[in-house]
């Protein structure tokens, strides 16, 4: 296992990752058997999450992205997102599933999901990671994979600072790498 030394320990490894991802693929494919969906993945750290989960599908898929930006300087929300790329497709009518690495506030998941909404696609939520503690908005999500407890964690497409991301594991970052700032 690659340990890095701004890392304090490993929260979630590989395997369980994997095994997380096979259970949430194995619920889509029951509940949207049949049926087309639109996956959408929220970049960048929902990117290695999304296209592990597309692998493990078995019904039709099409992949979208959306960027958005909700951060100023530093880790705190300002409330309102601001879309950097938007997804292509018309989701008029569409079966959209979200692929959120994690969902820590919820304030921005709100926003992309009345969004798409507003848009008249069925819209539902599919994260790897949720993080309860910090939650400020109520957001429905119907895939939930592991519940985490209120620390800062990278790896498997999460970052500080655009760090981190190529991590196999989920590892909880030491406080004084991102208090320093």
């Amino acid at each position: 296992m690659i340990m890095i030394e701004e890392i304090e320990r490993v929260l979630i490894d590989e395997k369980t990752i994997s095994d997380t991802v096979g259970v949430l693929a194995e619920r889509i494919n029951n509940d949207y058997k049949n049926k087309s969906v639109v996956l959408t993945a929220i970049l960048k750290g929902g990117a290695v999450f999304a296209s592990d989960l597309m692998r493990r599908l078995q019904i039709d898929v099409t992949l979208e992205f959306m960027q958005v930006s909700s951060y100023g300087s530093g880790c705190v929300s300002q409330g309102d997102i601001k879309i950097i790329k938007d997804t292509e497709t018309d989701l008029r009518g569409r079966d959209v599933i979200i692929a959120e690495d994690i969902i820590d506030s919820g304030n921005t998941l709100k926003e992309i999901v009345a969004l798409m909404e507003k848009r008249g696609a069925r819209v539902e939520v599919c994260t790897l990671l949720s993080k309860p503690a910090r939650r400020l908005s109520d957001v429905r999500v119907k895939y939930t994979g592991i519940e985490i407890p209120d620390e800062f964690v990278v790896g498997y497409g999460m970052d500080y600072d655009e760090r981190f991301r190529t991590l196999p594991y989920i590892g909880v970052l030491k406080r004084e790498i991102y208090s320093r700032n």
